[in-house]
């Protein structure tokens, strides 16, 4: 089981997305931010420092949103998901191709990872 943490980021009433690039596993595929637990790093700890390494970003961690728990035949992950505010960027993508800010409505549009999926499912009925 791997551990990974992402941001569920906000700003101005929009959701930050990412496309993983070509040379990742799901490239193509769209998923909100974030990275692998190290040992000895908490969940909050290695978002924080996903964030800055794949996209020179801040945010403000306010809470755990949920976590799903996923097998993809190969593999398994804990997804753990919290919602974040963004405080600031200059956007240096190093795993993605594209980054965009979408509106509620617009993330179920996108072609996102299977365990990003439960989230778009839970932030949808959570604001009905």
């Amino acid at each position: 089981m791997i551990k990974v943490a992402c941001g569920i980021i906000k700003n101005s009433g929009k959701y930050f997305l990412c496309r993983r690039g070509p040379s990742k596993t799901f490239s193509g595929f769209w998923e909100f931010p974030g990275g692998k637990v190290e040992n000895n790093e908490t969940p909050e700890d290695a978002l924080k420092r996903e964030l800055i390494e794949e996209l020179n970003m801040k945010v403000e961690i306010l809470n755990c949103f949920t976590t799903v728990n996923y097998d993809y035949d190969t593999f398994k992950i804990e997804l753990i998901a919290f919602s974040c505010n963004y405080v600031d960027s200059t956007i240096n993508m190093i795993d993605h191709d594209r980054v965009e800010w979408l509106d509620l409505e617009q993330l179920s549009l996108k072609k996102l990872t299977p365990a990003d999926i439960p989230i778009v499912r839970k932030l949808n009925s959570l604001n009905r």
